[in-house]
């Protein structure tokens, strides 16, 4: 019998757990000892990384990844294969680990790449499966790329830790804490027809499992459909599976599919906090992308329309004191008019790539060169898997390459898993990049998703090759637009944040976490609100943007990516204003420890808040808002992180001068934020003093 497990959606640490103060969130010796035992055993196959009899959470001789192969379990049939090992030094932190098992009867190959890092507590690895043979495959099914079993002590529970996927909701991002008692199954997935990665309440690839002692933190990184289960067994058992949902198929002579990456961090202790914050740091050090060596930096944007007239309203922005970082040009730049879709809808007639020469016979090159020369970049919006118009050039010129649409597509989808549409479109897209000055690809993707279009393209004993072959070859893409242009940056949309796994994040960034930002959409302030919160746990870098113009919204909103509506002479101090106060926090919010100081509410009675901190550099700042029916015009926080014998000097954005209070003061005692206005919000930014130390 299944039980239901107990669920609760509150800050993700408690004030109990907590200690009172600590600096800069760096690995323990004993969590990078977990890591080497884990990889020593399960990559190189040794069993000698710990002393016999010590009490760890999991047995190194059990599989970690499971599949069937011709109706027989792995754990069987792995033994009559032949496996060879080998590994190589990829950089000063990372080695990576290669297994070769092959059947030597179908010639089957499984090869998993795996990955250890030298300066966290983390490994990760893939699986690949190639048809080495010269007959078509037994079916393999039921491919789990994860497949653990845990242990816990005697002295407590497994707890687990999330969010909520993104779903056009002030829902989205909602943190939760399950406890897992015996019996008990936790299962998440995107919904039934999506296919996107990061769609839904149960959408959300990435899960910290605490257990008495420590925990792991679990990431899946599979733009498509995953699925993920926590199942207690009746004792003190923990099995997690999480793979592709669907895998049944036979592999063609030469042909090879991979599964979902799986990352792993061990952490020990109690403090859930500290944990997630060993996460970002490690986000921020090996998956946010780079160019030239330098990570994503916070990204200041503007919309435009992108034609020469368009840069007088360009100009506005920077006369009022605002300098963009992006000039951001969204959908509806390339022919519209034979398409089914009329009037506001036009934009879904997607299909034909190129610039509409009746709009824009110039193209975007004369804008961007005068974007470049001021210092800007410009994006340009794409959304190349769908095709929504079936008198485009796709839809007319390559019906072969197209998955026919079904009600959830809006159009028919443009096959990445065949090698001709892929070449295409690398070479297409790679020379518009080219031609018209493109800093920025954007890349959406709307609908409610493309599962159903990949799963009616399979037979029956091919489920799962469609989506296996599109995701790899969307990832391809991905990875060859950025070989050949190097500077070039990807936002990645999928409806907002709907597609934001592991993997994707480590080629682009959200922009845009969300599609719920504008005005008319009921609770989006209090929302957005919570987004930053639940989300701020596991991607640093996230965006949105804001279209009304006083302080509580507008805060509201700030994020390491931010833009505001259109410019006017009504609204240009608040967005001037705006622009500012977010730059200056935004390096923080991005590259800082994240801390919650209050529970996540939506509630409009409540206050909400939260910290950003830097202690290799001795600052930080509090965000907290006391919404509309709140009648506590006061909030006292604890923040975290600091040095108790320090000196602080803290500077709230709405109050003139500034005060001094030493770290213990603040950590033990709290620190105590008035706000007068209801709603009203307040941002108190501190800095350590150089000769502050006692």
């Amino acid at each position: 019998m299944t039980t239901r497990p107990r669920i609760a959606f509150l800050v993700i640490a408690t004030a109990a757990l907590l200690p009172r103060w600590g600096w800069a969130v760096s690995p323990a010796p004993e969590e990078m000892a977990e890591s080497r035992r884990w990889a020593a055993a399960r990559f190189e196959g040794r069993h000698d990384a710990e002393p016999p009899g010590t009490d760890r959470p999991t047995r190194d001789d059990e599989p970690f990844f499971s599949f069937r192969y011709d109706g027989k379990p792995s754990a069987e049939v792995l033994k009559t294969w032949k496996c060879q090992r080998s590994n190589r030094v990829l950089d000063d932190q990372r080695t990576e680990f290669t297994i070769v098992y092959t059947d030597p009867t179908t010639g089957l190959a499984l090869r998993l790449v795996g990955v250890e890092y030298g300066d966290f507590p983390v490994v990760e690895w893939t699986l690949y499966f190639k048809n080495a043979g010269q007959q078509d495959t037994p079916i393999i099914e039921d491919i789990q790329a994860l497949d653990l079993r845990l242990q816990r002590a005697t002295d407590g529970e497994f707890v687990l830790h999330g969010i909520k996927g993104d779903f056009y909701s002030a829902e989205s991002y909602e943190p939760y804490r399950l406890e897992l008692a015996p019996g008990a199954v936790k299962e998440g997935a995107p919904p039934a027809s999506s296919g996107k990665s990061c769609d839904g309440p149960e959408g959300w690839p990435y899960y910290n499992l605490q257990m008495p002692g420590g925990g792991v933190i679990l990431a899946v990184g599979w733009p498509g459909q995953w699925s993920s289960s926590f199942a207690r067994d009746p004792d003190r058992g923990m099995r997690i599976r999480a793979g592709q949902q669907i895998t049944h198929l036979a592999l063609k002579p030469g042909e090879e599919i991979r599964t979902p990456l799986i990352a792993v961090l061990f952490w020990r202790g109690t403090d859930v906090a500290r944990s997630q914050n060993l996460w970002r740091r490690w986000y921020l050090a090996h998956n946010l992308p780079r160019v030239e060596g330098q990570p994503q930096p916070p990204v200041a944007q503007i919309q435009v329309g992108g034609a020469e007239a368009d840069i007088a309203h360009v100009e506005g922005f920077l006369r009022a004191g605002i300098r963009p970082d992006v000039c951001w040009r969204d959908a509806a730049w390339y022919p519209l008019d034979a398409g089914p879709h009329r009037g506001k809808d036009a934009w879904l007639n997607t299909g034909t790539w190129e610039v509409d020469p009746a709009r824009y016979p110039n193209g975007f090159r004369p804008f961007s060169d005068w974007v470049h020369a001021h210092g800007m970049k410009f994006l340009l919006w794409f959304e190349p898997e769908r095709v929504g118009d079936p008198n485009s050039w796709l839809g007319k010129s390559h019906p072969e390459w197209l998955l026919p649409g079904t009600g959830s597509t809006v159009g028919d989808l443009l096959n990445l898993g065949n090698p001709d549409a892929m070449d295409w479109l690398i070479e297409h897209v790679s020379e518009m990049i080219r031609v018209q000055g493109i800093d920025w690809y954007r890349e959406d993707m709307n609908g409610g998703g493309p599962l159903p279009a990949w799963r009616n393209r399979d037979a029956v004993d091919r489920q799962g090759i469609t989506e296996n072959f599109y995701v790899r070859g969307h990832l391809k893409f991905w990875d060859e637009l950025r070989r050949r242009h190097p500077h070039l940056r990807i936002d990645s949309c999928a409806s907002g944040g709907r597609r934001n796994d592991l993997e994707t994040m480590r080629r682009a960034v959200p922009l845009l976490r969300s599609d719920f930002q504008f005005p008319e959409s009921k609770s989006v302030v209090e929302g957005n609100q919570g987004h930053t919160y639940g989300l701020s746990f596991w991607l640093p870098f996230q965006g949105t943007g804001v279209y009304t113009y006083d302080p509580y919204s507008y805060r509201s909103f700030y994020l390491p990516s931010f833009g505001m509506g259109g410019l006017s002479p009504e609204n240009v101090a608040a967005q001037t204003k705006a622009y500012d106060e977010c730059r200056r926090i935004a390096p923080t919010m991005l590259f800082g420890d994240y801390y919650a100081l209050t529970p996540y509410s939506r509630q409009l009675d409540r206050w909400i808040a939260w910290q950003f901190d830097r202690p290799e550099l001795g600052e930080g700042v509090v965000q907290a808002f006391r919404r509309g029916e709140c009648t506590e015009a006061s909030l006292r926080c604890r923040p975290r992180g600091l040095e108790p014998d320090a000196v602080y000097v803290l500077t709230n954005f709405d109050v003139p001068g500034a005060t001094e209070k030493h770290g213990r003061e603040l950590m033990d005692g709290g620190l105590s934020i008035t706000i007068a206005s209801q709603p009203g919000a307040a941002i108190i930014t501190y800095k350590k003093k150089p000769d502050a130390a006692r």
